[in-house]
């Protein structure tokens, strides 16, 4: 902008010529410079005006905005952030082989305070103390005047517990959803599913963790979020299993035992059909762990799978199938069986008196131990050894249950030669009723050995062979002569041909040495023995039959009937159909037309 000058000189000196006053030249000019200073300081106001119009007219547009999105929103409790990283909270359904839900989970949700934004913290405190009866009222005061800005009350409530606590009207008093476990079969299946619990936490959501059996062990598969809805489908029979339970139970009372435990296997795929072990828990309420005693007394104890045993006459079928493989013996071969056998200062007798010799066959229908001692002799320690691992029976069995890897079956530090005559009839090794039905199977299938699974197969996996079919079926036979005629006749259910083997060991006292009047009974059974199906082994723990006049323990008296009980229930739902033999024809002639 050009500067006007108040006295321009060429003005100021026609002014003089003409008589004029150049003072008046002077005042005009500045009279138009303050005039022009105004009119530009009222445009820049008129300018800033606008745009602080154009301001607020942006600032009310986006509050309306703002206001229109809040009015037709649903109304929320406020959250509190949760710091850290995302938390997943999904896990997949776990269903039977069948489909049917063992686990699966329940929206629910948890409560927690925060105590500053809290009006009435003292009533608040007492209200929760009579809708939460297990809630300390004092300590709910103290927290709730206290410094504290969060605190957890309750991680999981019932809706009817959120509407009663929506009632007292307390700011502080806030909501966070949750995504719980839920077991809608109750105690069924309860030591196989094991259970789960709170992982990482925040106000928002949770994590679900699995604390105990295929919950734990399958974790990392069931929180996958790659499965999307797929289910994790576990080789169980839903009601194959509450069968085996019921009857389980029953069986464990009218016996007085201490425990009990069953083991249901498919001979040719190692799926666990059923595997039950009593006393049991519900998942949705599982007690917490003992602290002191023995953990063989706490309900969370698989004794299936965690419990190892010295399973006594059981093992005897292993001696006797070795030998026939090695054409060290046959079924008819005769063994010196006179007693007792002495080994150094240790002496081998049998149950009673048996005779001089007896078959191999016969030492198996009658349970010598001396006769199968003798088998053993003629194996020897390395083969027994070898025979006994590729049946399983040396290591932790691979199962998918967090419980199986720490029961490892208990072997003698040196095993020597009088090892090797008492473990051929199941006295100085343990293992697990889960141990002993996988070596039953291997041996009972045809030859070939099987892994223990938990989770349903869509086809048999034929593992490297153990034995012979011919030896196979000559093990079948054997333990079928046990049933017919030997110490397990209790254990014929009418149609279904079972074969097995009793087996009544002395339990061991922790200080060392044997109970006189405390035993583990077991029976090991395979149904139909002549076309093999399932595998069945019952355990229990401390029975006593007291329906006669003196008590009786042997597992004949005890574990046998309530095996066949078990078949007796379970084998129809398996879809097995009892094979009906035709009655003999009477005062009939046959006559042939040519």
């Amino acid at each position: 902008m050009t500067r006007t000058p108040l006295r321009p000189l060429a003005r100021i000196l026609a002014a003089r010529k003409e008589g004029e006053n150049p003072d008046a030249i002077e005042r005009e000019n500045l009279a138009r410079r303050h005039e022009a200073a105004r009119d530009g300081q009222r445009e820049r106001a008129e300018g800033r005006l606008l745009v602080l119009g154009v301001v607020f007219l942006c600032a009310f547009f986006m509050v309306a905005l703002k206001m229109t999105a809040l009015a037709a929103s649903d109304p929320a409790e406020p959250r509190a952030a949760a710091s850290g990283a995302q938390i997943v909270a999904t896990r997949a359904d776990i269903t039977d082989r069948n489909g049917r839900i063992l686990a699966t989970n329940l929206t629910t949700h948890s409560l927690y305070a925060q105590p500053p934004q809290m009006i009435e913290p003292v009533r608040a405190a007492r209200a929760l103390a009579r809708i939460f009866p297990d809630l300390d009222e004092e300590r709910l005061i103290r927290q709730f005047t206290g410094e504290r800005k969060f605190i957890w009350i309750k991680r999981r409530i019932s809706p009817e517990q959120q509407q009663a606590v929506f009632d007292i009207g307390e700011p502080g008093l806030l909501f966070g959803p949750r995504e719980m476990r839920l077991y809608p079969n109750g105690k069924v299946a309860s030591h196989v599913l094991g259970g789960a619990g709170f992982g990482r936490e925040g106000v928002s959501s949770a994590e679900v963790v699995g604390v105990a059996g295929v919950e734990k062990a399958m974790d990392d598969v069931l929180r996958d979020p790659g499965r999307g809805d797929v289910p994790l489908a576990l080789s169980l029979d839903l009601t194959v299993q509450a069968a085996v339970e019921r009857v389980l139970e029953g069986g464990m009372r009218l016996m007085n035992a201490k425990g009990a435990a069953a083991v249901l296997m498919d001979v040719h795929t190692g799926e666990i059909v059923s595997l039950a072990s009593l006393p049991d828990f519900d998942p949705n309420d599982r007690p917490r762990p003992l602290t002191s005693g023995d953990p063989g007394d706490s309900p969370l104890f698989n004794r299936a799978v965690q419990g190892v045993y010295e399973l006594g006459s059981t093992y005897k079928i292993f001696a006797a199938a070795q030998g026939i493989e090695e054409r060290l013996v046959s079924r008819s071969t005769v063994i010196d069986t006179r007693g007792p056998l002495t080994w150094g200062r240790h002496k081998i007798r049998d149950f009673r008196n048996y005779g001089s010799e007896l078959s191999v066959e016969d030492i198996i229908v009658k349970s010598s131990n001396i006769g199968t001692a003798r088998i053993a002799m003629m194996i020897g320690t390395e083969r027994q050894q070898d025979f006994l691992g590729q049946l399983g029976l040396l290591e932790a069995a691979p199962i998918e249950l967090i419980e199986a890897t720490g029961a490892r079956p208990l072997l003698p530090p040196n095993w020597s030669e009088i090892s090797t005559m008492t473990i051929s009839y199941g006295h100085g090794i343990s293992a697990s009723p889960l141990h002993l039905a996988t070596a039953y199977a291997s041996l009972l299938n045809g030859g070939r050995k099987v892994t223990p699974t938990i989770l349903r197969q869509d086809a048999p996996t034929l593992g490297p062979r153990v034995v012979s079919e011919d030896t196979s079926r000559q093990a079948r036979e054997m333990l079928r002569a046990v049933v017919t005629r030997g110490t397990a006749s209790f254990g014929e259910v009418p149609g279904y041909r079972v074969g097995g083997k009793t087996g009544t060991a002395d339990k061991p006292r922790p200080q060392g040495g044997y109970y006189e009047d405390k035993v583990i009974a077991t029976f090991a059974t395979v149904f139909p023995a002549d076309d093999p199906r399932y595998v069945l082994v019952v355990t229990l723990d401390e029975p006593v039959e007291t329906s006669g006049t003196e008590p009786r323990r042997t597992a004949g008296w005890t574990a046998v009937p309530v095996a066949a009980e078990v078949i007796r229930r379970a084998a129809p739902l398996l879809g097995l159909a009892p094979a009906v033999e035709p009655p003999a024809l009477t005062g009939v002639t046959l006559a042939r037309s040519d």
